[in-house]
């Protein structure tokens, strides 16, 4: 099931999006039983879900999906993003093209994000906000925890993810290096559009065999393939459960393919009036405009 996050008139609401049918179920009218908002209803776990099921498959509650406005799957998570940096080495190649061999990371590059740095498809991204003029995107596949947990071994950390969606890592470039970290760079408001949808775990039996995708205008900018991130998935639970318990809701940006602005010379940093749009199949296209 792709689960969304919409806003139908006034209230926001959760449902479930049919992208072959253009239709949206509305899990707030027709089951409100179920929990209202996405964090609750991921932690309510496989018994919300089947229910949701049931209720996608009655036909009821549905309507053209053109009706109402997408946001975040997660509007506002309740914990920072938790990040990957340089992992797949084509982006390490482009971003430290001296002694790139060297340049591999040996464990992985952990950062965060702030909450209110989260957007939905097609809400704007406020490059204005960066004083150095130099944003950057970063298409990647972001992992939705279920099952919460501490000291979660590579063999059991597939059994805590919930499913996949968007992620677009926005960065200002230069206060990214400048503060000597990258949280400051990497959470202005904004700068974290997330969606269209969560892709639950049963829908992607080989979550390797993904592709992410990054237009801008129009170009393609970006094309890599979740195999061949160099920490993979397991090995990102069990790097971050070791230290810190893991809640259901979280998020894990795996990390972003080669073709970002910077590795271009000059660098092709976006500005007002561009146009980003980050495919993975079969999550979706998150888009937005930069404003």
């Amino acid at each position: 099931m792709l689960l969304i996050s919409f806003i139908k008139g006034e209230q926001r609401r959760i449902g479930v999006l049919d992208q072959l049918l253009h239709e949206v179920c509305d899990l707030s009218q027709v089951a409100p039983q179920l929990p209202g908002d996405m964090l609750a209803f991921i932690a309510a776990g496989r018994p919300a879900l089947d229910e949701a099921r049931q209720v996608v498959a009655s036909g009821n509650g549905r309507f053209p999906a053109a009706r109402v406005r997408l946001l975040a799957p997660i509007p506002r998570p309740s914990r920072n993003l938790f990040c990957v940096g340089k992992n797949y080495r084509e982006h390490v190649q482009e971003v430290q093209p001296v002694a790139a061999g060297d340049a591999i990371p040996e464990r992985p590059i952990i950062f965060t994000k702030a909450t209110s740095s989260v957007i939905g498809p097609r809400d704007p991204i406020p490059a204005w906000l960066d004083p150095t003029r130099s944003v950057d995107y970063e298409g990647e596949l972001g992992v939705v925890i279920g099952q919460g947990g501490r000291g979660i071994t590579r063999a059991a950390a597939m059994e805590h993810v919930y499913g996949y969606t968007v992620v677009n890592d926005v960065t200002s470039r230069r206060m990214q290096r400048s503060h000597q970290q990258w949280f400051l760079g990497k959470s202005i408001d904004g700068f974290c559009p997330m969606g269209p949808a969560i892709a639950t775990v049963e829908d992607i039996p080989d979550v390797t065999r993904l592709r992410v995708q990054t237009w801008v205008n129009g170009e393609l900018r970006q094309q890599g393939c979740v195999a061949d991130l160099i920490f993979a998935i397991p090995t990102l639970i069990e790097t971050l459960s070791r230290t810190m318990t893991l809640e259901p809701g979280d998020i894990v940006a795996t990390g972003t393919p080669a073709g970002v602005g910077m590795g271009f010379q000059p660098p092709r940093f976006l500005g007002k009036g561009d146009v980003v749009r980050i495919t993975i199949e079969p999550i979706g296209t998150l888009e937005n405009p930069v404003e």
